[in-house]
């Protein structure tokens, strides 16, 4: 009511002021009006939701209630509205225990139950559902947590047997031991075939040694080492009677049950991070360690009580092979997690550019809303539309996971590696785009967005450097069509066999209508990708022709290498987009997906300088593509309110400024 009155006082002053050219007139203060009031849902929001989570909402709406119940997640109130999100003013050692603490709760609510001991698709569906939403609250919390179960116990599941799994896999469930994962050290990243960690066997005792030779092997990097982790998985060559068999994969108890390190290992903290703060970073040094021989994880090999290395796969590549491939889990996970960081940005800037106006284009005219700007339009409405595109492509990627046969681990490595760059990288520039798009309000911690690219830019470089990984695509698509050419066969697999059809062609000239048409943009993508394919098998096939050697060949072709990279992801996510469209029957919904899938690909087309460069769309052409994705841009807008609505978070998992932002800055809001 004393806001009423206040807003009555200033009206009537304002429209009770004499007419002098001599008194400045002011305008009434600004008020906040709910978007919702103006805009319109032209679709079920509930169906859109359905589309992009995939499944296990109600868990996932569960696990969000759990969360703004408890005081542990920091509930804090701005105007009339509740938002939970973690205090990064805690020290580092603060934020470590209350990710503790956050886990400990979870665990006593059966959030984690089935995790490890759960068997078939649906249990995975609802553990990745699930980690999704820690994370959506906090990173920290979601790596803590992932660590823990995709790493330390995805390792135990798939590199162990039904020893391992019968002793570790339901203490590691309920948190009895408390697991890392070793892998990473100061001097080996990406190239895990070079770590120097070593293991060797004493037949004497039937014990393994794990020996740091030098200061570059020291494991580094390992979330939860520093303080709480009791456990390890410890990656190492494994030299038996003198021969390197490679890298293997051991469980070496790191601390006691008491929180005492254990003799012979050292630990260290990696320290303070631009984000992640509350995940336990350290460092291990491993001096002359001894472990029973049966904490080799030997699914792939073993070595016997006398000290005889066995395994049934000979090849050591395909060996190590092997070992790699149940790693795509972390690379599944990272691609989910950053299409959702990047719905948080959108939700928070898209909502605030609906009710922040600036300037007027008419003499004492209103201010005018920011999104309807077709310059802000710009900035924000291609990155919803990819957004959109890439929970197609994240959802295809965890349904290929879950349903994984030994047969699909390949396809699973290269779509895997190709997503997580491209989704992340998206992540990441989004993020920052809706923070500028916030201005001030877009720096302020508790407004999320900007404080998000700190938490998130990691997703760049762990489970594999993005540019790294797009060589490892490019790698395989090469691999993929020099079998081909040597069988004298078609392409199968991995998406390639548009190739052994006839090269698609571009019309000299492009309308609206056939810009806008699924058939002109999967050919766009085709030829791109099968043109870029062609250059990089000739350009390697060259260097190779002057005497290079096949890996420093495909070095000096990098820049082919990453072009081809994107051009495979490109075409695979719109594939996905054009398939998850396809299963909506006409009507709001579909009309809507098409605009976005039609402003995806022609965005794609616009940004990547690839389709000038090598003539696949001329000049006029790229014009006819730049004007469209504008006209798209203002096609969307109507919808934009729905579209970020429909992903599903809820209010006090946004910032302030997502709502009312006026309320959430009063003066008794500081009281």
């Amino acid at each position: 009511m004393d806001r009423a009155i206040h807003r009555t006082k200033i009206i009537r002053n304002h429209l009770l002021q004499p007419n002098s050219d001599q008194i400045l007139t002011t305008n009434a203060c600004l008020s906040y009006s709910p978007p919702e009031l103006n805009e319109v849902y032209d679709f079920d929001l509930k169906e859109m939701r359905k589309l992009l989570d995939g499944h296990n909402l109600q868990e996932q709406d569960w696990l969000f209630n759990l969360m703004v119940q408890s005081k542990l997640f920091n509930p804090r109130k701005r105007g009339e509205k509740v938002y939970v999100a973690p205090d990064y003013n805690q020290t580092m050692e603060q934020q470590r225990e209350m990710t503790m603490k956050r886990i400990s709760y979870l665990l006593e609510r059966g959030v984690f139950e089935g995790w490890l001991t759960a068997k078939g698709a649906e249990a995975e569906l609802r553990k990745l559902a699930l980690l999704e939403v820690t994370g959506i609250f906090d990173h920290s919390l979601a790596i803590k947590i992932g660590v823990h179960f995709f790493l330390w116990g995805g390792a135990i599941q798939f590199f162990g047997t039904q020893r391992h799994h019968e002793k570790w896999l339901r203490d590691t469930e309920n948190y009895v031991v408390l697991g890392c994962f070793a892998m990473t050290e100061l001097g080996h990243g990406s190239n895990v075939r070079g770590i120097e960690t070593v293991t060797t066997y004493d037949a004497n005792t039937g014990e393994f040694i794990i020996n740091t030779p030098c200061e570059s092997a020291q494991k580094y990097w390992i979330g939860g080492a520093a303080n709480h982790a009791t456990h390890t998985i410890v990656f190492s060559q494994l030299e038996i009677n003198g021969k390197n068999q490679g890298v293997h994969a051991f469980i070496c108890q790191i601390r006691d049950a008491a929180g005492n390190i254990c003799p012979n290992i050292r630990i260290a903290d990696c320290g303070h991070k631009i984000g992640l703060n509350g995940v336990d970073n350290g460092r291990i040094w491993f001096d002359n360690v001894r472990i029973p021989r049966e904490n080799l994880l030997n699914s792939v090999a073993d070595v016997s009580p006398d000290g005889q290395y066995l395994s049934s796969i000979k090849d050591p590549d395909q060996r190590f092979a092997a070992f790699m491939a149940p790693l795509t889990s972390g690379r599944v996970i990272i691609a989910g997690s950053s299409v959702y960081k990047a719905k948080i940005g959108l939700a928070i800037a898209i909502r605030y550019s609906l009710s922040r106006r600036a300037f007027s284009i008419t003499p004492n005219g209103p201010e005018v809303l920011l999104l309807d700007y077709p310059s802000h339009q710009r900035r924000l409405l291609p990155l919803l539309a990819k957004t959109y595109a890439a929970s197609c492509a994240a959802n295809y990627l965890k349904m290929m996971y879950v349903n994984r046969t030994p047969q699909s681990n390949k396809t699973i490595h290269v779509v895997s590696s190709a997503f997580k760059a491209i989704l992340t990288w998206h992540n990441m520039r989004t993020l920052q785009e809706c923070r500028e798009a916030c201005g001030g309000q877009g720096l302020k911690t508790e407004n999320r967005v900007g404080h998000l690219k700190g938490e998130f830019d990691v997703q760049l470089t762990f489970e594999g450097d993005n540019n790294v990984l797009m060589q490892q695509v490019s790698k395989a698509l090469l691999a993929e069509y020099l079998a081909a050419q040597n069988r004298n066969r078609p392409l199968q697999g991995l998406g390639l066999e548009h190739m052994n059809k006839p090269c698609p062609v571009i019309p000299s000239q492009l309308t609206s209508s056939i810009l806008r048409t699924t058939q002109f943009q999967m050919d766009a993508f085709c030829l791109r990708e099968r043109d870029l394919l062609s250059r990089f098998v000739m350009k390697v096939s060259q260097h190779q022709a002057e005497g290079q050697s096949k890996d420093y060949a495909l070095m000096l072709s990098y820049q082919l290498a990453e072009d081809l990279g994107r051009a495979f992801s490109d075409r695979a996510m719109l594939q996905t987009f054009i398939d998850t469209e396809a299963t909506i029957s006409s009507g709001s919904l579909k009309n809507v997906l098409g605009l976005l899938r039609s402003l995806y690909a022609l965005t794609c087309l616009e940004e990547d300088a690839a389709f000038l460069r090598y003539g696949y769309l001329s000049t006029d052409n790229a014009s006819a593509v730049r004007n469209e994705v504008q006209k798209l841009c203002s096609e969307i807008r109507p919808h934009a309110l729905a579209l970020v609505s429909s992903f599903g978070i809820p209010d006090a998992f946004l910032g302030p400024i997502a709502f009312d932002w006026i309320d959430a800055n009063t003066w008794s809001s500081v009281q």
